[in-house]
């Protein structure tokens, strides 16, 4: 199975889409409380926006989408904080019949190499507490929990 990392085209909607109502029905499940459901969370407006920017990826496997990825520059510097340069992985979804065959390691071989070109000092990333597999996969390839978001109902 050959991966490919690239920038999404138009004719990708209906797989991009596809992959983020898939995540959005999982937060749905996950917390009901806090997510609604929503379909298609990205609309073809939307969409054409993404396509704009510089920010968004795809994992394509046998010439289908299976992977959407976004990342986001955080600048920080403050006079309490260590002025650093972020990479933040805002959005990994990978489409339900692709998962544990490669494609979440394929997205942060990426992102490490966009680290490495653009020399950002650090990667970060947050992740839905019921997430589990996930959860499991980041720590896997090295990330540490840098702080917990906790709620009081």
């Amino acid at each position: 199975m050959k991966i490919t990392i690239r920038t999404p085209k138009i004719q990708d909607y209906d797989r991009f889409s596809n992959i983020m109502d898939q995540v959005q029905k999982l937060h749905v499940d996950w917390r009901p409380d806090v997510y609604k459901p929503a379909s298609p969370l990205i609309t073809r407006e939307m969409f054409e926006q993404i396509l704009k920017s510089d920010s968004w990826y795809v994992a394509e496997v046998d010439g289908a989408v299976a992977g959407v990825l976004e990342l986001i520059h955080r600048h920080v510097e403050s006079p309490a904080q260590v002025t650093k340069d972020i990479l933040f992985i805002s959005t990994m979804a990978v489409d339900e019949k692709y998962r544990g065959k490669g494609i979440g390691h394929q997205f942060f071989e990426k992102v490490k190499q966009i680290r490495e070109e653009k020399s950002y000092d650090t990667i970060e990333l947050q992740v839905n507490a019921k997430n589990k597999m996930a959860y499991e996969m980041y720590q896997n390839y090295g990330f540490t929990e840098k702080s917990i978001n906790m709620e009081l109902k």
